[in-house]
């Protein structure tokens, strides 16, 4: 149903990097998950009056929750197409990660409610009506959620969106709520037990445990997560596969939304090139960086000599010795000798592992002492980078 209303209300709709189709997305699958939640609601409460089953009114609470949360998302999608300005000059596309964070306390406050209720209904037990009919309302309530799950699943993966992820888990949730007070409700009906309290409150810590997983998915972007290792090593390989480029290093993501990412890196050449040269190349290299993964990419050039054995020789020797004494965890790279005036300088950047055994200041003072001795004639300088050390095998 949303492919075939996508393809009458959204021109170009396969071209989901474009943000007009994503937000046209995004409204389309917020307006159908409103009908949809407000129709699951109506029939619910009737069932809940019908059978006097709080587990049954919580279920359909839930559905009206649900129908907030997909305004929500029309509101998320439509600010986050907002063009840059000069207030936000990156756009406004984290605004859908928050739209996807409110989702996620919606269900959290439904869940709160929810648990309270059942609560009430166990200490104070009444007997419920099973029918026909409810069971009826039931199961279509069910195969409705397992279609919104599917579809916000599968536009959420596409379209790379919090919101959609999230009301999809969301969607999986209610069909197993209200599996679970289908369930609860024939057996209570078949046995004469009276099990709706404890099927509300088991509902409503299901319902708990989503909320926090959906504010997880959403806060940790907001926060400025790391790339994936995956996407680390693709980088890598593409700008190592340009000639002339010797290593690849320092690869920083910024993420303003979806489809709206700045990347930085610094490449290694050879100092022997020419400026008009290396300008070049790297201009290359940005155009095909910002195609492939429709960011704006920066790269800093780090020269390096590949002709002098001495300086050959020290980067063996340092290599050889910090592997020794402080593992094969911690790299290292940029390594420089610099002639200035009368002053020789030793310059590199350590790579240590955000969990390694040791302090920044330990490292700092070993490394520079062990230069001090290795290298005597030479004034180090030594930067730290902290990043997480990805296997290339």
């Amino acid at each position: 149903m949303i492919r075939f209303l996508a393809g009458i209300f959204i021109k170009d709709n396969e071209n989901v990097n474009d943000a007009n189709v994503r937000r046209q997305y995004g409204i389309l699958c917020g307006a159908f998950g409103i009908v949809l939640n407000l129709f699951l609601c109506i029939i619910k409460t009737i069932a809940a009056f019908m059978a006097d089953s709080v587990s049954i009114l919580a279920d359909a609470a839930n559905n009206m929750s649900d129908a907030a949360s997909s305004v929500v998302t029309i509101i998320g999608f439509k600010l986050a197409g907002h063009k840059p300005d000069k207030e936000h000059p990156f756009g406004h596309g984290r605004i859908e990660y928050v739209a996807g964070l409110v989702v996620a306390f919606i269900i959290f406050g439904m869940a709160v409610e929810l648990f309270r209720n059942s609560i009430k209904k166990i200490i104070h037990p009444e007997k419920t009506e099973f029918s026909i009919t409810i069971a009826c309302i039931l199961i279509v309530s069910i195969v409705v959620k397992l279609y919104m799950f599917y579809y916000n699943r599968r536009l959420g993966q596409k379209l790379s969106s919090a919101v959609l992820t999230n009301n999809s888990k969301d969607s999986i949730s209610d069909v197993l709520s209200t599996s679970v007070v289908l369930i609860s409700s024939i057996i209570g009906y078949v046995f004469d037990i009276r099990l709706d309290g404890y099927a509300g409150s088991l509902v409503s810590l299901f319902i708990f445990y989503q909320a926090f997983e959906a504010a997880k998915d959403t806060i940790s972007p907001l926060l400025g997560e790391a790339p994936s290792h995956e996407m680390i090593r693709n980088i890598k390989n593409d700008v190592l596969s340009f000639d002339s480029i010797l290593g690849v290093h320092d690869i920083v993501i910024h993420n303003y939304g979806p489809n709206k990412i700045m990347m930085s890196l610094h490449a290694e050449v050879s100092s022997d090139g020419t400026l008009i040269e290396v300008h070049d190349l790297v201009d290359s290299i940005e155009r095909f960086l910002n195609q492939k993964y429709l960011c704006t990419a920066t790269i800093h050039v780090d020269p390096v000599n590949l002709k002098d054995e001495q300086v050959k020789k020290m980067k063996e020797e340092l290599a050889e010795h910090l592997q020794k004494v402080l593992g094969k965890d911690v790299l290292f790279h940029d390594f420089r000798v610099v002639h200035h005036k009368n002053e020789r300088r030793l310059e590199f950047d350590l790579v240590v592992p955000f969990d390694y055994k040791s302090s920044d200041d330990v490292i700092l003072e070993l490394v520079y002492k062990d230069c001090d001795r290795m290298f005597p004639d030479y004034k180090c300088d030594v930067t730290i980078d902290k990043a997480e050390i990805i296997d290339e095998s």
